[in-house]
């Protein structure tokens, strides 16, 4: 432990200044001050100061726990383990993209119908660990994650322009707008736990970004996250006795790793079933196929939210690749599948702030923050309207870039074929999200992938295409399509 922190020191001395690339050649001067955030963002993060920096690292790093530590809760996986493994799946993300895409990885919601097959929780009320399985199933998600190196490699031989043929705005606006309504449920049913405190977060974060001045106004996020939680505390005595409990009870220090939960620590002992790991990989690897278009829709928000062509540069081939090598690290070790997610997004569309170094600050907080299983009792015991109120905001902000989307690409809609290509996107996303997924033999297909799949079949058959991929540094919404 003597070297742990050392190590994430020197960690954090040099994320700020790292994987800078070429991104310092494009970066926006900011000429409206040193308090305040320019119209069109703010691309390097530096000029607020460290101390700015490091809070708004903080406030990332609390936007993205509550879907990363969601997927653990669900699929019986270490808390602490998780939230090392996004911050060096981050890290590992931010290396092979050449430190230029403002991205954050967390846990993959993808992937919990693979875990539930595989391993599903035990006990009567299913909330018990099926620690036997789990090893298993983190053997078929990290074979997964090879498949994004595969597909990326094939990104790379195709090209750009050849691959987002098939993604103009009409398929991936919608796809994005899809996104954020697919999460909605999710967020009101957070939201029922404590309305009040739901609605408490929304009001401090709407008055912190309208009436906000300086880093009051950039940070919203964090004070919605903050405030409510204490408000929770002061005024909710089970908040108040859960997280009182769950603090005493944790440990200041420990380790996040246990070997005996790895798929190293399933080969070790000797007992390995070949057919159950057979059996998981069949039943995994799959998802990988559908998950590439949610993450192609992902990077499309980012770009589209930052005004930068990140699909050209660094390009898909590298997205896909660190995407996939940081899954099957985690995998590995015991942690939930890495992915880039909407939450992101929506944190860098309300705050404004696309300096990629911020991210990585956020990704060697949480790397620091694993080492303490008291921290993770407190992000365990934060209230669910705390995380439902922050979360409505986060996920109507993702359909809105989607929406963004689609009115900067001037995507006429008084032509029928667009109009049929966004209505059943829409529809087939939302309606198999809130029914059941679709299910071909072993592979069970999400809403969003059937959506996806549909939208860029359709897109590529039905007459009346006009539109151009336009390879530049940046455009309107980084992903310039003219329909």
């Amino acid at each position: 432990m003597k070297l742990v922190f050392p190590v994430f020191t020197i960690l954090f001395l040099c994320v700020s200044g790292s994987c800078s690339g070429k991104d310092s050649e494009k970066r926006k001067e900011n000429t409206m001050g040193k308090n305040k955030i320019p119209e069109t963002g703010i691309y390097d993060a530096r000029q607020l100061g460290t101390g700015r920096m490091l809070l708004l690292g903080f406030q990332h790093m609390f936007a993205m726990f509550g879907a990363t530590i969601l997927v653990p809760i669900l699929t019986g996986l270490d808390v602490s383990n998780t939230l090392l493994f996004a911050g060096l799946g981050t890290l590992l993300f931010h290396l092979i993209t050449g430190g230029k895409v403002p991205a954050f990885l967390g846990s993959s919601f993808a992937f919990l119908g693979g875990y539930a097959t595989i391993a599903p929780m035990l006990g009567e009320q299913q909330n018990q660990p099926n620690l036997e399985m789990l090893p298993y199933a983190c053997f078929g998600v990290a074979c997964a994650g090879l498949v994004y190196v595969i597909l990326a490699a094939l990104f790379k031989a195709f090209g750009a322009k050849k691959v987002m043929r098939f993604f103009p705005p009409i398929v991936t606006g919608p796809i994005i707008i899809a996104i954020g309504l697919n999460l909605s449920s999710s967020a009101i049913n957070n939201c029922t736990g404590n309305w009040w405190i739901a609605i408490a977060a929304i009001l401090i974060i709407v008055a912190a970004n309208i009436w906000g001045k300086g880093m009051i106004k950039i940070i919203p996020i964090l004070l919605g996250v903050i405030g409510s939680y204490v408000l929770a505390v002061i005024f909710d005595a089970d908040v108040r006795a859960n997280l009182v409990a769950n603090v005493s009870s944790a440990k200041w220090f420990a380790l996040p790793i246990k070997m005996e939960q790895t798929v190293f620590g399933l080969f070790a002992s000797g007992n390995v079933d070949a057919h159950k790991l057979l059996t998981a990989a069949i039943t995994i690897v799959p998802l990988s196929l559908a998950t590439m278009v949610e993450h192609i829709g992902d990077v499309s928000a980012i770009s589209s939210t930052c005004d930068r062509n990140y699909i050209e540069d660094p390009g898909l081939h590298r997205t896909l690749m660190g995407d996939g090598l940081a899954t099957t690290l985690a995998a590995l070790f015991g942690a939930p599948a890495n992915t880039t997610y909407g939450e992101n997004t929506g944190v860098l569309a309300l705050s404004r702030i696309y300096d990629p170094r911020v991210i990585r600050i956020a990704a060697v907080l949480a790397m620091i923050f694993s080492v303490s299983p008291k921290f993770a009792a407190i992000i365990s015991s934060m209230p669910k309207g705390t995380i439902g109120g922050v979360s409505l905001v986060l996920y109507g902000m993702i359909s809105a870039v989607g929406v963004r989307n689609v009115v900067e690409n001037n995507v006429d809609f008084s032509n029928t074929r667009n109009i049929i290509i966004a209505a059943l996107i829409l529809v087939l996303a939302i309606g198999i999200t809130y029914t059941a997924p679709i299910q071909i033999g072993i592979v069970s297909f999400s809403g969003l992938a059937v959506a996806s799949i549909v939208g860029i079949v359709l897109n590529a058959i039905l007459p009346g295409k006009d539109y151009e991929f336009v390879q530049e540094d940046k455009g309107s919404t980084s992903v310039d399509f003219k329909v």
